[in-house]
């Protein structure tokens, strides 16, 4: 496979996947400031999604409808869903000839329904709720359509490379944010709707409380984000498949690079798999956290430069 055709399989999951990630928080978030009786802040959300100067953007931290139009409809945000979706049509038109027609027809509506100004007018005037179901739904269909159609080759293989590696950066962005929330206010780790909320943003609620018994607690929520591999969302499950679907793509034509980037795969999943909950640690959970994140881009960098020629 061409190391271009690779790159854009790859960056077209990512994408679909940040936009997933984004859509299911900005839902959660609107939702908790709406129950809430305090001042609502967005500022973790903003912190997580946004690549632009944040301290520019913490003039709309408390305006529930300005924080979502601009992470989902701003063009002069490169972070938006528009622009970002955009992205992942660039990609697919580039490479129609690899992935299923019905793939590109359900990303190509994607495209066009995040584009729709009846989107604006939920955000802005109506229920912004709505706008995110809407898109909520497009995702949903692209996912299924991607594992229903996609033939099992190569092309599958970087896009599920692609998708995992998103999720699992999201995952720990997520997690780290709000557990460095609670270092400003304690009183958060005794708040039930704090972690149901953190819970729901990750898909992970009705799976925590089938597993954990005995109420909220942070380093429940540590092991479900981090080590359970029963959790789609979680950073051990996204090792795992990454370890599985990058085990697919050897070839003799490339061993040197395949056995490089294998170690460093097997590395970080053994870095997960024999963490604990006791030695993560409250208090050091976020050196934890940025060294396993720093492994993660390592991977994609190293992608980068061993089969996307982008070194």
């Amino acid at each position: 496979m061409l190391s271009r055709v690779a790159s854009s399989l790859y960056w077209l999951s990512r994408y679909v996947e940040r936009s997933d990630g984004m859509l299911r928080m900005l839902k959660i978030n609107y939702a908790s400031s709406q129950d809430t009786i305090q001042e609502f802040t967005w500022k973790p959300v903003i912190r997580i999604f946004s690549s632009d100067d944040e301290n520019e953007l913490l003039n709309i931290q408390h305006d529930s409808r300005a924080v979502i139009e601009y992470l989902l409809l701003n063009r002069e945000n490169p972070n938006s869903i528009l622009n970002i979706i955009t992205l992942a049509r660039e990609n697919a038109r580039s490479v129609q000839e690899h992935i299923p027609k019905d793939l590109w027809q359900c990303l190509n509506e994607y495209y066009h329904t995040v584009k729709d100004e009846k989107l604006l007018w939920y955000v802005q005037k109506d229920d912004p709720i709505t706008a995110l179901d809407i898109l909520i739904k497009q995702v949903m269909l692209y996912h299924g359509t991607a594992d229903s159609a996609m033939e099992r080759g190569e092309s599958r293989s970087f896009m599920k490379i692609g998708k995992h590696l998103e999720r699992s950066i999201q995952s720990i962005d997520i997690l780290d944010i709000k557990f460095s929330s609670i270092t400003t206010n304690p009183d958060l780790l005794t708040d039930i709707a704090y972690w149901k909320h953190l819970l729901l943003s990750l898909g992970g609620y009705e799976l925590y409380l089938k597993t954990y018994r005995q109420g909220f607690d942070a380093k429940n929520i540590i092991e479900l984000v981090m080590l359970n591999n029963d959790f789609p969302r979680s950073a051990l499950y996204s090792m795992n498949n990454i370890e599985r679907y990058f085990g697919r793509l050897k070839s003799e034509n490339n061993i040197e690079h395949y056995n490089n980037l294998s170690f460093k795969i097997g590395r970080l999943k053994s870095m997960i798999t024999y963490s604990s909950v006791n030695t993560m640690g409250e208090e050091q959970l976020h050196d934890y956290l940025t060294q396993i994140r720093s492994e993660v881009f390592g991977i994609g960098n190293s992608l980068n430069e061993y089969y996307f020629a982008n070194s």
